[in-house]
């Protein structure tokens, strides 16, 4: 090998990484950044400038990746969701048991990625309604794959009894998605939650299932 190709080497890979593997570190840092000050500013008040530099990034390598902070967010948004996801996913596949150990594996998972780091909760319920048309969406297709999750769920343990409901179960899957979300979002600024008492959080999204699956059984009727 040459002087001139080994150069040529060194230049492509920089601390062993190459130029993809140095973009996607860079993302990874930009987005730990943005979910860092986000939890602890909010969105509003917190600067690309200020995400650069908490990353040690320049703003050029910012825009390489994201067009806007709204996107950058939008990147956060999703990551979270989809860990969050993987984390319920996970839960259930080493569940097993009756409908009850179920709803407690799901239940239990459910608040676990949400609030064992609190900031994931700040961010995400915290800061994500009334920012942008986009991001309102991304909510919503975050809520729609849990809806889907949950309908597929009562279906597969058999939540939903012959001749019970059926035509609306998706509706009901969305609007019970609602009130679980809403349940984390309301224990965020309860005592229990500035405590970060997660026991009382499962306690009560427990509570709320409960009550839509006695629902579910008396459809049948």
């Amino acid at each position: 090998m040459t002087s001139t190709d080994k150069s040529q080497v060194r230049a492509r890979r920089i601390q062993g990484l190459d130029a993809e593997q140095r973009r996607a570190r860079r993302r990874e840092q930009i987005l730990a950044a943005a979910f860092e000050l986000i939890a602890a500013e909010g969105y509003v008040n917190t600067a690309i400038e200020q995400i650069c530099q908490t990353a040690f990034v320049g703003n050029k390598a910012f825009y390489e990746l994201f067009d806007s902070k709204e996107d950058c967010y939008l990147a956060l948004l999703q990551q979270l969701s989809e860990q969050a996801q993987n984390r319920v996913v996970a839960e259930l596949a080493e569940t097993s048991g009756d409908r009850d150990a179920v709803v407690t594996a799901v239940i239990g998972a459910l608040a676990h990625s949400l609030v064992d780091d609190p900031r994931v909760a700040k961010v995400t319920f915290g800061e994500a309604s009334g920012i942008s048309a986009k991001v309102e969406l991304q909510r919503r297709t975050n809520r729609r794959w849990a809806a889907q999750f949950l309908e597929n769920l009562w279906r597969d343990y058999e939540f939903v009894p012959s001749g019970g409901v059926d035509r609306d179960l998706h509706a009901l899957a969305v609007a019970t998605i609602g009130g679980l979300f809403d349940t984390v979002a309301d224990w965020l600024h309860t005592d229990a939650g500035a405590a970060g008492d997660i026991d009382t959080l499962i306690r009560d999204l427990t509570s709320f299932i409960e009550v839509v699956h006695l629902g579910l059984a008396a459809s049948a009727g």
